[in-house]
């Protein structure tokens, strides 16, 4: 009978630390997919590579400094005789570019997003052309300047998703 009992006790030991095992694992496992979903931040390097696509020249360094309670890279780019701070988000958003005598230069949109911010500006508006661009302003993530019939010129702010927050209008003598 007493084997029959250690038998016993053995066997519920053994299924009572199959199952903390499970339970551990599951914890883990947890654990690293909340990791995962958090990570969705850039690295130095891609933040390094931003910059110099941004602003050609040669790279000086990359700190992180506290802008406004968010931290954010700052990277420093020699163009020329300038050094220009690109300071991105820990997201992947260019927030400004500035010249070292704390100018800040623009920064024309490209590629696919010139094409998407121009032709949701143009729609909103519903006339002129585009005749300027700019990536990282203050008023919104893009700033479209339209051009009028007229001759007056518009400034329309997007937001990443190329949806219009807001316009400025601007007359020819300005």
């Amino acid at each position: 009978m007493t084997k029959t009992a250690d038998k016993i006790i053995l066997g519920v030991l053994a299924l009572m630390l199959i199952g903390m095992g499970g339970v551990f694992i599951t914890a883990l496992s947890t654990d690293q997919a909340t990791s995962q979903t958090s990570s969705n931040e850039i690295t130095q390097e891609k933040a390094i590579q931003m910059a110099l696509e941004a602003v050609p020249g040669v790279f000086q360094k990359v700190e992180i400094e506290d802008e406004n309670g968010k931290d954010i890279y700052e990277v420093e780019i020699k163009e020329g005789t300038i050094t220009k701070e690109v300071k991105i988000s820990f997201s992947g958003k260019i927030l400004s570019v500035e010249a070292e005598d704390d100018e800040e230069t623009e920064i024309a949109i490209t590629g696919t997003a010139l094409k998407r911010a121009s032709a949701a500006a143009l729609a909103y508006i519903g006339e002129g052309r585009v005749t300027d661009s700019e990536i990282g302003d203050e008023e919104g993530y893009y700033e479209i300047e339209i051009t009028l019939q007229n001759g007056n010129q518009v400034d329309v702010h997007l937001d990443e998703s190329f949806k219009v927050l807001s316009t400025e209008y601007e007359d020819e003598e300005d």
